[in-house]
């Protein structure tokens, strides 16, 4: 994250994204395929061996995204999408894996409060307390206990463009996005 300055001199925290360009590697048709949608491609790679079905542009990410209209004829395989598709105030749509905190108790997982820290609770501090009932002796589903926490699909809806670069396929978004450094993001305009 960054941040820059309005016109007022108001400090704007924004995040930094490379978006694009992405190209179109394939259009699904309704009549064809029995659904409407469209393969996009990002990130070209450099190895040398290319396997048959992606021709002679591998990339390195490649997602599917489900058309709204019923018009399939204004997509065309090869076609490139960039950020100049954006401008400035627009709302989008983030969607995005969160980051990975591995295997956590109940207090970092679940916001538990933790037990008390006197009167004879040694070693009970951080432990979840009772996790049943008398009857039907067992674990209800869903409890909530210790576990893998994080690397979940996060979707953060109504975030601003703060500003577009052009020329670096940058786009800064207001506020903070999902998952670390690196990672893949989805992002669509409302």
């Amino acid at each position: 994250m960054s941040q820059i300055f309005d016109k007022d001199g108001n400090v704007i925290p924004v995040t930094a994204i490379e978006a694009g360009p992405c190209f179109i590697t394939q259009v699904k048709t309704q009549e064809k395929d029995g659904y409407g949608s469209i393969q996009i491609g990002f990130e070209n790679l450099k190895e040398k061996k290319v396997k048959k079905p992606q021709g002679n542009k591998p990339f390195k990410w490649i997602r599917e995204f489900k058309l709204e209209t019923k018009d399939d004829a204004e997509f065309k395989s090869g076609d490139k999408i960039d950020v100049s598709v954006f401008s400035v105030g627009d709302k989008i749509i983030i969607s995005g894996t969160s980051k990975g905190k591995g295997f956590q108790g109940v207090i970092k997982r679940h916001h538990f409060k933790g037990g008390p820290a006197s009167h004879g609770h040694r070693h009970v501090l951080r432990r979840p307390g009772s996790i049943g009932m008398s009857f039907p002796e067992r674990v209800a589903k869903g409890k909530r206990m210790p576990g893998h926490t994080g690397m979940d699909r996060v979707t953060i809806k109504n975030l601003k463009v703060a500003a577009v670069d052009i020329n670096n396929n940058l786009l800064a978004i207001k506020g903070a996005v999902p998952g670390p450094k690196g990672r893949l993001l989805e992002i669509k305009s409302i």
